[in-house]
Formats: structure tokens, sequence, C-alpha cells
């Protein structure tokens, strides 16, 4: 197989830096965005549609869907839940499709259309997800979804994970990506620990909402990978 690049894109204000028609692009919003939307897939929702902004999935509003909508880590007044992992439980979202705006994870995944194909990638899938890249001829660009287009540690820390997963492979990195494996290999042996320092972290603790920040710090519970077809995101079929 010919060489591969894996490049990772730390925010999505750099996504310009970036050609990636031909690339498949992992979307990576790790506190909570792309964490619930894999747990959500795994757990029967049949699909998942990412909208920009408040006022998209407002649009919705007389339809049979579920309506998610989170900003600056809060549930928007008026919709039935926004990303907490725990709000796409089996009992919640089998057999459902969401409408879903967040601060970080949906701008993002609309940033990245035009993309050969769009995957989301978290802890929660990280075994599955660095498989199936494995076996795709396409070059890889993780796209780190930030805090407001800024960088933050934790979708960065993931991105070294799949890069240290992948690193034997037969791909070129780019300094993001090697500075990314890095960061991993220094707190790979507690994320949990390490991510306590960042900013988005104290966020969620000043919510009160902890129990999310460690829930989306499980490895390889689920095995689905969400992708993006058309509009929705679906489970793949492998």
């Amino acid at each position: 197989m010919q060489k591969r690049n894996l490049e990772v894109c730390l925010t999505p204000a750099l996504l310009h830096l970036h050609d990636f028609t031909n690339s498949i692009v992992v979307v990576i919003d790790i506190f909570r965005a792309t964490s619930s939307i894999c747990y959500g897939i795994e757990n029967g929702a049949e699909s998942i549609i990412p909208v920009a902004t408040i006022e998209a999935c407002e649009s919705y509003r007389h339809s049979d869907y579920l309506l998610a909508a989170e900003r600056n880590g809060e549930v928007v007044d008026g919709f039935d839940f926004g990303n907490s992992p725990f709000s796409y439980t089996e009992d919640k979202v089998s057999g459902k499709t969401i409408v879903l705006t967040t601060t970080n994870g949906t701008h993002a995944i609309n940033m990245a259309r035009g993309a050969h194909k769009i995957v989301i990638g978290s802890f929660l899938n990280l075994a599955a997800l660095c498989d199936w890249l494995k076996a795709q001829p396409n070059d890889v660009l993780l796209l780190c979804s930030g805090w407001k287009d800024k960088v933050n540690l934790e979708d960065t820390l993931f991105a070294g994970g799949v890069v240290h997963y992948l690193r034997e492979e037969n791909y070129s990195l780019d300094d993001a990506g090697i500075a990314s494996e890095d960061l991993y290999i220094m707190a790979k042996d507690d994320l949990n620990s390490y991510l306590k320092k960042t900013s988005h972290s104290e966020r969620l603790k000043k919510l009160g909402i902890e129990e999310d920040i460690k829930f989306c710090l499980n490895l390889n519970i689920t095995k689905g990978i969400p992708v993006l077809d058309g509009e929705r995101l679906i489970k793949m079929m492998i």
C-alpha cells in the first residue's frame, strides 16, 4: 500500500490550511459531543443529524425526532437534552433520530464537509476506529474541535492516541501529529488525572457534571463507527 499522510488539525480555525478532499476526516470532540455520538449510535440510535445552529435544530420541532442542543456546556432551554453521554442510553435513543447542535463538535463536522469521508472518533471507539483506518487507502486528517476555535488538550490528546495506535503503519506524520503523540504518551497511563487540568474540564466541573468527564475517557466500550451519510450520522456497516 502506498504511504499515506496522517495529519492533525488542532482546531477548525486551521482547517483551511489542509487539503482534505481525498482524506478521511475524523472529527474529535471528546468533552462531549463525539463521545455522546459514539455512545448513542452504539445504543441503537437510528441516526444523528448534526446541525450548526440552535435555529436549525429548532426547525425540526414538529418532527418525531429528539432535539438536542448544547451551548457552553449546558442544555439550551426548551430542548430534550444536550450532549451528555448519559442522555444517549439505549432506553432513550434506540430506534430514534436525534437532531444535535453543540458549541464545537457539530461546527467541526459541518466544516469538514467535502472530505472523502467523515467519521466520528472518541476514546469509547478508539480501537475500532483505528483498526478500520488501518485498512483504508486514504490519507487521514484528525480534526480536533477545540473550544470556540482554540486548541484544547482533550481533543489533541485523543488525536495523539490515534497516531500512537497507527504508528507502525505506513503513514507520514506532520509535526502536529508528532506533538499530539508525545502528549498522549505522557498522559496515557492516567488520562483522567492528566485531563483534570484542562480548561473545559474546569468548565464542566463548575456545572457539576464531572461524571461526564470520567465517562468520556472510557476506552473501547463501543465498537461502532459513526459515519456521515448525507446529512445524517449513521453506524458504518463494515
